[in-house]
């Protein structure tokens, strides 16, 4: 699978996926084309998917936040009949590689994230209505919606069998759901994760893993009346009006670099390397929220957080090879603090606030790649507010210190603003500082204390909100050293030693969701009870069952 993988798109392109909006009421239906399969090889038959039909889930998620606002509840169906979806696409899974399989895991379950959150952050509730066999992926994501409503005839039915057929597990989100989510029973879970074809009717209900049933003769109807009455409860302000996400301005060179207009993306295949520099904006902060509203998706802070969600994206499915990424900014700290001071003053508005929250999720995202991260704090660059997360959200900081000879740009400086002390949680719910000074959290009152100032390197370093501070004569040198070092070691090992270290304190369903996919689940799928030749995974649908080596490790 080497073919090129685009995260964009738009309504005009969408192949498995509609949507009808009535007020504040959407219905999404999920009619997947059989033919419009990512790759060759696999049909997607009964609703099952891959990756390109979450790309548009993706999409439609975001722009039901950014483009309708008004919704207040999301309605999830199926638009085939006797199927709501059967999950992932099983010789898709067959056939792709190690890497491309992890990674597939790994996006759905942020997008599942993404909607799972958008009732508590934007007021918008999904709710799944379950009409037909709904297996695996397909039950996750109902699992996802917060409220799942079952038809209650002989051939509706919920169930996680890719343990029983597949030797795999539900995607790792699936059983985190079953059970930190829904709370189902633990001995009961055992049964239902075990039992190929799943539990329907008044068990599903008993047994947690659905709110209600419905007669089928009355579904359309019931489903109908508690969008209505969901809608209803919403404390979520009506007749907001949305803006359009307009393409992303991109470009891609010949030696792999990729060009938006507030991001730029450099490729060193040979050293393994990508340098991601973001600029900062050139405008004044917006002079009020109608403003804002005018700018749309051509405001700085929505556009450099598309544009940098897409090229973290693109690196971790097309640049595989790809195992260091360094951050750098160009630009006025004191303006990227200006126009995070904005959004932060006004987050009563909805669209300010639409624009913190995406920037928790692409944060979020640079959190969970599996890459190794370095954030280079040089002079003329910009590293304030969310920027300046980017340095915590590396593995290794570097700061100049003093000046470098022929260097007139400013002398670098990093700007804390209150952003940083709460805005942009990781997936342990800490903030990155709080996460970093998880032994001494009176560093990060220290650190509190100097929101707004411009902190040189030395100060910064003093502060421990960077690794190095280096002067001119040992810069290069130390980077350089630091750079192919990172280039020689193992990159599993430093997947696993970066997944470790990067969610220290307390566990929540999000670590313990992306936990289990960087641990279990990328040892499953390299197991031959899986992915070998005679594996479940390799002879589904060939009427054989797999045959497995019965070692436990």
């Amino acid at each position: 699978m080497s073919k090129v993988i685009d995260f964009q798109t738009d309504p005009s392109s969408y192949r498995h996926w509609r949507v009808e909006y009535d007020g504040e009421i959407a219905s999404l239906y999920m009619d997947v084309d059989e033919k419009g399969g990512l790759f060759d090889g696999y049909e997607l038959k009964l609703n099952s998917y891959d990756l390109g039909v979450d790309i548009e889930l993706a999409d439609i998620v975001q722009r039901m936040r950014f483009e309708h606002p008004e919704v207040k509840v999301v309605v999830l169906r199926s638009g085939k009949d006797r199927v709501f979806c059967a999950g992932a696409n099983i010789r898709m899974l067959g056939g792709a590689s190690h890497a491309h399989k992890v990674n597939f895991c790994k996006f759905t379950n942020e997008t599942r994230n993404a909607f799972e959150a958008a009732e508590e952050e934007s007021g918008q509730k999904y709710i799944a209505a379950v009409r037909g066999a709904c297996a695996g992926g397909g039950y996750e994501l109902a699992l996802a919606c917060n409220w799942i409503m079952l038809t209650n005839d002989s051939s509706s039915s919920v169930a996680l069998p890719e343990v029983p057929l597949l030797a795999v597990l539900p995607g790792t989100g699936g059983l985190t759901r079953v059970t930190d989510k829904r709370k189902v029973r633990r001995d009961l879970a055992d049964v239902f994760c075990t039992v190929e074809e799943g539990v329907k009717g008044q068990r599903a209900v008993d047994w947690r893993l659905v709110d209600e049933i419905v007669p089928n003769a009355r579904f359309d109807e019931v489903v109908a009346e508690r969008a209505r009455e969901f809608a209803a409860r919403s404390k979520k302000p009506s007749g907001l009006k949305g803006i359009a996400l307009k393409p992303l301005s991109r470009s891609f060179g010949e030696d792999g670099s990729v060009t938006y207009s507030t991001v730029e993306v450099a490729i060193d295949r040979d050293a393994g390397r990508a340098t991601i520099t973001i600029k900062g904006p050139d405008e004044d902060a917006p002079a009020d929220t109608a403003a804002l509203h005018a700018q749309g998706s051509d405001a700085w802070a929505l556009r450099c957080a598309r544009e940098l969600d897409d090229a973290i994206l693109h690196l971790r499915l097309n640049e595989r090879r790809i195992g260091l990424l360094t951050f750098h900014t160009q630009g006025d700290g004191a303006r990227v603090a200006a126009h995070e001071a904005f959004l932060l003053d006004n987050r009563n508005f909805w669209l300010a606030n639409e624009i913190l929250l995406l920037w928790k999720r692409v944060l979020k995202r640079v959190d969970l790649t599996s890459r190794s991260m370095v954030a280079l704090v040089e002079h003329g660059s910009c590293f304030a507010g969310m920027l300046a997360e980017l340095i915590w959200a590396a593995d290794r900081s570097y700061m100049m210190l003093d000046e470098f000879e022929g260097d007139n740009r400013p002398l670098a400086a990093i700007r804390l603003t209150a952003g940083n002390f709460g805005a942009y949680p990781m997936s342990n719910d800490l903030t990155r500082l709080q996460t970093r000074f998880l032994g001494e959290p009176e560093a990060v009152e220290a650190a509190q204390a100097h929101i707004g100032e411009p902190l040189e390197a030395e100060e910064a370093e003093k502060l421990g909100l960077v690794t190095y501070a280096f002067d001119d004569i040992d810069w290069e040198d130390e980077v350089r050293i630091f750079m192919e070092e990172r280039a020689s070691f193992s990159p599993d090992a430093l997947t696993g030693m970066e997944a470790n270290l990067r969610f220290a304190g307390p566990e929540t369903m999000e670590t313990r969701i992306f936990g289990r996919l960087t641990a279990w689940q990328n040892w499953i799928f390299q197991r031959p009870n899986a992915v070998g030749e005679t594996g479940a995974l390799k002879r589904y649908g060939s009427g054989i069952r797999g045959e497995y080596d019965m070692e436990r490790v």
